[in-house]
């Protein structure tokens, strides 16, 4: 008998009864039961560090449960490791992809089986290949390789593969992060659909609440390791679902706009640089961000946005064009920075915006260690300025770190962010650039981050916003700009944007 026609199909449930999960004495999961009807959609949500990650990981074997266990379609399941979870039907898509690139897609899912065999009968294996592909609602080439596939067509042969491998319950994690609007649809609608045939049953974990939305039957909330609330997502609005993330009623509200765009503060004119791989070029022919506003630079990864953000912090030579801030080329030394108040929250703070060894008050002193009170630079640094600063920042920003003189690197991921923030946002600001501000940040972080990027184009600054987040884009721009293969591809005012067509042009179907 093929192995494709031997597989078992229906969808089926798992519940998590329970569960408790201790790392010494930090408790990560506290009794949390989270029922996942067969043949629903399930989205898991929470902060960081809220206990998604350990959950799912008990439920597939990967951690053994302090107490609590699972029960699948009703039954007390043993997992003692991911390969029991595999032979109950339970498998689990990735944020990052574990498919080998160089091997084709029929390759990938071959190899892939516990049973493949040491000299592969291709005949027979692509005709199974076949039966199975019929079955299924969404298609990718089974002979290319899969670095030629698109990363939407990869997202699918991952989930194809635990299809074909007999899964009939799926975790998938952050299934969006690497799509376009437009790939992100169609995954989702497809898996969907298998879950309302009966073919599967799926357990998403994001933090995206319009995927949640539109796709999700039910939904389960944690906060700080503790079932926080949940329920059928069509009973539950957006306030709603932030409201259990946050434990209290939080703020809300966006920050209001008000004033509107001035003068030009950077140009871009004729710039070309060239690629991270020294293979494609970055040919920026016009790029310009006026006083008071905020504009958005929205792409796939790998689409060129970060080697602009080093062109202009000045870590990537240029080949030819100029930049210009206020009229005057701008190179981004550290003189011309000061002069021209431009300031940077690149992406990953900690390791392109801080010193990880020193304190947090020496961190948030970088841009006044060596400013004395009249025009030449102080010799000897002052302790109590860099303390009196510290107090004033940490306060301001809601930096929560356990003493000033604590290492930077000892904060959480937000805290980084706030700090940053605050030393970049002190004083006049007349350029912001941002870089994935908040990338891999919480709820309350985000939120934060963002209202503080508003207030600074409030206030005036041009504000330069590169993100792969397309609802940070959305919610943040005045105006935005695609970047696709090194180019500018499409702009459109912010108020008026169409996230379909923003998607196309992302995907390069402009």
């Amino acid at each position: 008998m093929s192995h494709e026609r031997a597989l078992p199909t229906g969808a089926i449930g798992v519940e998590a009864v329970g569960m408790t999960m201790r790392f010494g004495d930090f408790t990560a999961l506290d009794n949390v039961t989270v029922n996942i009807r067969p043949g629903t959609f399930h989205a898991l949500l929470g902060e960081n560090g809220a206990g998604k990650s350990t959950l799912v990981k008990c439920i597939m074997g990967f951690y053994h449960a302090t107490s609590g266990g699972v029960l699948v379609d009703g039954h007390e399941a043993l997992m003692t490791d991911p390969k029991a979870a595999h032979a109950l039907g339970l498998g689990m898509v990735y944020q990052h992809f574990t498919l080998v690139p160089s091997l084709t897609a029929a390759e990938n899912l071959v190899i892939s089986r516990a049973d493949a065999p040491r000299v592969i009968n291709w005949g027979k294996e692509r005709a199974d290949l076949a039966a199975f592909m019929a079955r299924m609602p969404f298609h990718v080439p089974l002979d290319q390789p899969v670095n030629r596939l698109a990363a939407g067509e990869k997202q699918k042969l991952e989930i194809l593969k635990q299809l074909y491998l007999g899964r009939r319950f799926l975790i998938l994690d952050e299934p969006t992060s690497v799509l376009t609007p437009a790939e992100a649809e169609d995954v989702l609608g497809h898996v969907r659909a298998l879950t309302r045939a009966g073919e599967i049953t799926v357990l998403m974990i994001t933090h995206k609440f319009r995927e949640v939305t539109r796709f999700a039957d039910d939904l389960t909330v944690l906060r700080r390791g503790s079932h926080a609330g949940g329920g059928a997502v069509a009973e539950l609005s957006h306030d709603d679902m932030a409201r259990m993330m946050m434990g209290a009623d939080p703020d809300l509200r966006s920050i209001d706009r008000t004033g509107g765009a001035g003068a030009v503060v950077l140009k871009l004119d004729g710039v070309r640089a060239t690629d991270r791989s020294g293979l494609k070029p970055i040919e920026i022919d016009a790029l310009d961000v006026r006083a008071g506003e905020v504009l958005g630079i929205a792409g796939v990864s790998g689409n060129g946005q970060m080697e602009l953000m080093e062109i202009l912090t000045g870590q990537r030579a240029l080949e030819g064009g100029a930049v210009m801030v206020k009229g005057n080329a701008f190179t981004a030394t550290r003189a011309e920075a000061k002069a021209h108040k431009v300031r940077y929250l690149p992406e990953e703070p900690l390791r392109n915006a801080c010193a990880p060894k020193m304190s947090v008050a020496e961190n948030l002193a970088f841009r006044l260690f060596d400013v004395g009170a009249g025009p030449k630079p102080r010799f000897w640094k002052s302790g109590r300025q860099i303390a009196e600063n510290a107090q004033a920042m940490i306060a301001g920003f809601k930096i929560k770190t356990a003493s000033p003189q604590s290492p930077i690197a000892a904060l959480s991921g937000g805290n980084v962010q706030r700090a940053v923030l605050a030393r970049e946002l002190s004083g006049d600001v007349d350029l912001l650039i941002v870089s994935n501000p908040c990338f891999g940040l919480d709820f309350a972080a985000v939120s934060a981050i963002r209202a503080r990027i508003i207030a600074a184009r409030n206030k005036g600054a041009a504000v330069l916003l590169i993100s792969e987040d397309l609802d940070e884009i959305l919610e943040l721009s005045d105006r935005i700009v695609v970047m696709s293969e090194g180019r500018i591809a499409y702009e459109t005012p912010g108020a008026t944007a169409d996230v379909a067509e923003i998607g196309r042009y992302m995907a390069g179907h402009g």
